[in-house]
């Protein structure tokens, strides 16, 4: 993890700030008119001078200062993926598999057994299946209600606080319920269950209000310039910062994920008692650190009102256009001139109306995620199935998984202090929409890849288009899987990672967690569209498994570029005078403060 604050300002920004209009001998920043009228702005804060309009096309744009507290978040949000994966990793052969013979009534294979599964309840393949996908299901489905728990009635801490003491119960009963006694009489199911659907909830209630949470820490969220200690006036930008929080924040994800590789050794040569013990024991973090910074986070308060205007203004702008889903000047009849013509008085602004509009282009916008997590890494278990039939050399069939983690974790750093300010210096945009047509772009060619690869394995198994269920394997080694692996992972740091600054970015303050959570359930729905589809994944078909997502992320990106490029040239933010608010929306949010 980089470190926080100085270690950044050689490429952000100096804490000292300078006169707005020095005396400019840099080359790169003296042509600009200083004397420039400003961008409008609500209020006037001598320490972040507003930009000119000819400063903000021509000074280079940097990140801004990353609270503490935003790193601080990160920690926690590595330390509850750690002990998610900890465990959810090791569910299928808990369920899946019986306790095995001459081990030591744990769950662990016997010592002179080295090849044989761990395993607890003896459920079998069917079962273990269906209950290892209802959990993917739910854990990306219930962040909707946490969402809303947390934007319009909790907070969004005290939402989290109530995720993480749900999840230690879960935890808890999870390793209780794996103790030896209990596993040898069977009865280990029952605390299974309840512990898995609480874990669920837990992580429901967390990971939709954790990501706003973060990047309300960075409390300056508007654009103004500054001067760097080399003297070059520099563009600090909120699309810059939010952008660095977020890769930081998916980085620390996938450093948590690399938990499951020790905990699938603990389960096979120790037992479920302590795999699942050991994730436990990581999750105290979460309620620690919390804790501890309490009085320093920057809590906001609920804000139903921003959701009950929503409503309201997509159910009149659906009416007013006869129940089209969209056109041209959809939101106009929503606006509040617009219904006082009508003799409508109404609570909300022309912001909550753009607001709206904003908000759905981004749900719009995460759309075309399932395509996109579908065919990524290949659909279901095809990536393992195709390493299995090649040449591994001692190496697991499943190793190359454990890549997509460690790119991400080599690949982040590079984008948020290499490439991204590389493009600013060379003032080259790379807007949202752009970002996530080159994350997709790269997923579509590891996909083809992974085609190609599938195609080479036919072509050289001993038993030719039927390689799954061949006691040979091809020549060629499962390290050519790499490609598809590694430009996956970087598919998701520009196409995951920029969903969650959209989701920020273009919805109201009260609800952030609630859009967040629908990016998140884009990932349940490609899970039960990956599950429709398995039954058709074999062979001697499984070339259209690899070559099928892949043409259709292709077509979808070409749709996806044409159809949104335009939210490149869009405000990153917008922001609303409070003296311009209309006095009904001061009181609703007053009262939501209360």
């Amino acid at each position: 993890m980089a470190p926080p604050a100085q270690a950044q300002e050689s490429d952000t920004l100096s804490l000292s700030s300078g006169p707005h209009h020095p005396i400019d001998d840099n080359p790169k920043t003296a042509s600009i008119n200083y004397d420039a009228k400003p961008l409008p702005t609500e209020n006037v804060d001598p320490d972040h001078p507003a930009p000119t309009e000819e400063e903000r096309q021509k000074l280079r744009k940097v990140a801004g200062y990353i609270p503490w507290a935003s790193y601080l978040l990160c920690i926690v949000e590595l330390a509850e993926r750690a002990s998610f994966y900890g465990v959810k990793t090791v569910f299928n052969n808990y369920i899946q598999f019986p306790l095995p013979k001459g081990g030591n009534g744990t769950g662990a294979v016997a010592k002179d057994d080295p090849n044989g599964h761990a395993g607890a309840l003896n459920k079998g393949l069917q079962f273990a299946s269906a209950m290892v996908l209802l959990f993917q299901f739910l854990a990306y489905i219930i962040p909707i209600f946490g969402a809303w728990l947390g934007d319009t009635k909790t907070g969004r801490f005290r939402a989290i606080m109530y995720g993480v003491i749900i999840g230690g119960v879960a935890h808890v009963i999870l390793v209780g319920g794996a103790a030896p006694s209990v596993l040898k009489a069977g009865n280990g199911l029952a605390p299974f269950m309840i512990s898995f659907f609480l874990l669920a909830i837990g992580a429901g209630l967390f990971k939709p209000n954790v990501v706003p949470l973060i990047v309300d820490q960075y409390t300056h969220q508007k654009e103004y310039v500054k001067t760097l200690k080399s003297g070059e006036r520099v563009l600090v930008d909120p699309e810059t910062t939010v952008q660095r929080i977020m890769l930081l924040f998916y980085m620390c994800i996938n450093v948590g994920a690399f938990f499951m590789i020790a905990t699938t050794y603990i389960e096979k040569y120790a037992g479920f008692w302590l795999a699942f013990l050991v994730p436990g024991v990581v999750y105290i973090l979460l309620p620690a650190l919390l804790m501890w910074r309490y009085k320093t986070l920057i809590r906001t308060p609920p804000q139903g009102s921003d959701l009950n205007n929503f409503i309201k203004i997509v159910g009149i702008a659906i009416k007013e256009n006869k129940g089209k889903l969209w056109g041209k000047n959809y939101f106009a009849p929503a606006k509040p001139a617009a219904l006082a013509a009508k003799g409508t008085q109404v609570s909300w602004t022309n912001k909550a109306v753009d607001d709206a509009r904003r908000t759905l282009s981004a749900c719009q916008i995460f759309l075309y995620l399932p395509i996109f997590f579908l065919g990524n890494g290949g659909v279901g278990s095809t990536g393992s199935n195709q390493g299995a039939s090649m040449t591994t050399k001692g190496a697991p069939n499943d190793l190359l998984h454990n890549f997509n983690p460690l790119t991400l974790m080599v690949v982040a750093p590079l984008m948020t202090y290499v490439l991204y300010p590389f493009l600013h210096r060379r003032r080259i945009k790379f807007g949202a929409i752009s970002r996530m047509t080159f994350g997709y772009t790269l997923a579509t060619i590891g996909g083809i890849s992974g085609t190609i690869v599938q195609y080479r394995v036919y072509k050289t198994s001993p038993c030719g288009y039927y390689a799954s269920t061949c006691d040979g394997v091809s020549p060629i080694s499962i390290w050519w899987q790499l490609p598809n692996v590694m430009l996956g992972a970087m598919g998701e740091l520009f196409c995951t990672v920029t969903a969650y600054e959209l989701a920020y970015a273009r919805s109201p303050p009260g609800m952030k967690s609630i859009v967040v959570s629908i990016s998140l359930a884009m990932q349940a729905l490609s899970a039960a569209l990956a599950q429709i589809l398995i039954p058709a994944i074999k062979d001697p078909h499984l070339i259209w498994a690899w070559a099928a997502p892949a043409i259709a992320l292709f077509v979808q990106t070409v749709i996806f570029w044409f159809r949104h490029h335009h939210i490149n040239e869009e405000e990153f933010m917008t922001y609303e005078d409070e003296e311009n608010a209309s006095e009904s929306e001061k009181s609703q949010r007053r009262a939501d403060a209360v």
